[in-house]
């Protein structure tokens, strides 16, 4: 079934912003103090300290990896949910989004499939892995997949428009 254009663009564009809202508030509960801790530098360690604790509990890297991941992962998440929400270079923010919800989700399934009973650390602390949480996951991750296709279907059908358009006009030379 193929949609309308202005369809289609709408469809991406609704997808788009989801992810960036997604990534967005990921980062932010990652940032976000604990408890009723104010806004410092000092809190802020704190929360990533508690965020490296659950990237720690899936026993997939060694420590410094953890310290990698639990500090660049909520920036790099802002950068990305900002890059979506611009709409700039989308097929790749998408494929981008796409690959690190799958690696999120490849990494859910094992610890659930291996029985740990761990906090996801998906948007804050507390929330445990179960079905719940990998269907949620798992639709995100259709989602990107989805914006994805779209984002370079519709760059390979604005190429096409561009370089039909270019034709008469270098024919006309």
């Amino acid at each position: 079934m193929k949609l309308p254009p202005s369809v289609a663009r709408v469809l991406l564009m609704i997808g788009r912003v989801a992810l960036a809202v997604i990534f967005l508030y990921a980062a932010y509960a990652k940032f976000k103090p604990q408890g009723s801790m104010p806004w410092s530098v000092g809190s802020v360690r704190v929360s990533l300290s508690m965020f490296a604790m659950e990237v720690d509990s899936y026993q997939l890297l060694p420590t410094w990896g953890v310290n990698l991941v639990a500090h660049l992962l909520p920036p790099f998440e802002t950068f990305l949910g900002l890059w979506l929400l611009s709409g700039i270079a989308l097929p790749f923010s998408s494929l981008i989004t796409s690959l690190l919800l799958a690696g999120f989700f490849a990494g859910l399934t094992r610890a659930y499939l291996l029985g740990q009973e761990i906090s996801c650390g998906c948007f804050g602390p507390g929330e445990r892995i179960g079905p719940k949480r990998l269907v949620i996951e798992g639709l995100f991750l259709a989602l990107a997949l989805g914006v994805t296709i779209g984002a370079f279907l519709a760059d390979r059908r604005k190429n096409r428009i561009a370089l039909s358009e270019a034709a008469p006009a270098a024919q006309a030379r």
